[in-house]
């Protein structure tokens, strides 16, 4: 099975609601292609649609590695952290990202950002 093949068979499962089928694609996938981001970051969404935090950062963290300025990354890794109520981790990834990050490439991370931590520092999360 193609690279193409197999990362459109696990988004099919991932949206039919078979993670489980698509995590094992996945799996198979990168046991060939252990950097392939894209089949990574369709992993780590299947654990975090799953509640399985741990494995999905684990993921993200790997993701982080390989592209470290890299918005789409980022967001995920935070949001998993902040799902696993380790704040303070949450918001040390923020601060890491913006030491990394191409600012004009990445603006709408950026953004999204400034709008997360004006809204913890308000008490609104």
């Amino acid at each position: 099975m193609g690279l193409h093949h197999a990362l459109s068979k696990a988004r099919q499962l991932a949206e039919a609601g078979n993670n489980e089928s698509a995590r094992l694609c996945l799996l198979e996938l990168l046991k060939d292609q252990p950097d392939n981001q894209a089949a990574l970051i369709m992993l780590g969404g299947t654990y975090f649609v799953s509640d399985m935090f741990t494995e999905a950062e684990m993921v993200f963290e790997r993701l982080v590695l390989l592209s470290p300025d890299r918005g789409q990354v980022s967001i995920a890794l935070f949001n998993t952290l902040w799902k696993m109520g380790r704040r303070e981790e949450a918001l040390e990834e923020i601060k890491r990202f913006m030491h990394h990050a191409d600012h004009e490439a990445e603006q709408e991370t950026i953004d999204q950002y400034h709008v997360i931590t004006n809204a913890i520092e308000q008490g609104k999360l």
